[in-house]
């Protein structure tokens, strides 16, 4: 009878992956993105422990998104206060913060539990090629 081995946090081996939004589906891009972050593509994943990795985007203004989502899909925010609903549209959020829409969209597709905050600061996300990442990809 063999036993079952269980990972320990000190043993945890991340990886960087480089990611190019350009020309690729918001949403199909997200769910790489999201694998990679929890870890679902490591043969030891255990749902409990996050052993995800770091995942670096680049060219985050250029992502395209199917049908007529640059006009119609709508982002919502409130401040709490009677009156504080604010939306902004896809197409005014590309101009303003391209780097938003990729962490919104992955930040949804993660678990909601108490891991999501850290394996959302191992997204790092930026609207042109240029990141300050290149000697970690290179391992």
């Amino acid at each position: 009878m063999s036993k079952t081995y269980q990972l320990k946090q000190k043993e945890i081996k991340r990886e960087w992956h480089l990611m190019d939004a350009k020309g690729q589906i918001l949403g199909r891009l997200s769910t790489q993105i999201a694998t990679k972050l929890i870890g679902k593509h490591k043969k030891n994943y255990v749902s409990h422990l996050d052993i995800g990795d770091y995942v670096v985007v680049i060219n985050a203004s250029s992502v395209s998104v199917t049908g007529n989502k640059e006009e119609q899909k709508t982002y919502y925010r409130h401040s709490g206060y009677p009156g504080g609903l604010k939306e902004t549209k896809l197409k005014d959020l590309r101009v303003k913060s391209p780097t938003k829409i990729i962490e919104h969209a992955v930040s949804n597709m993660l678990p909601k539990n108490r891991l999501r905050d850290d394996r959302m600061r191992r997204l790092k996300v930026f609207a042109e090629d240029k990141h300050p990442y290149g000697d970690k990809l290179n391992k």
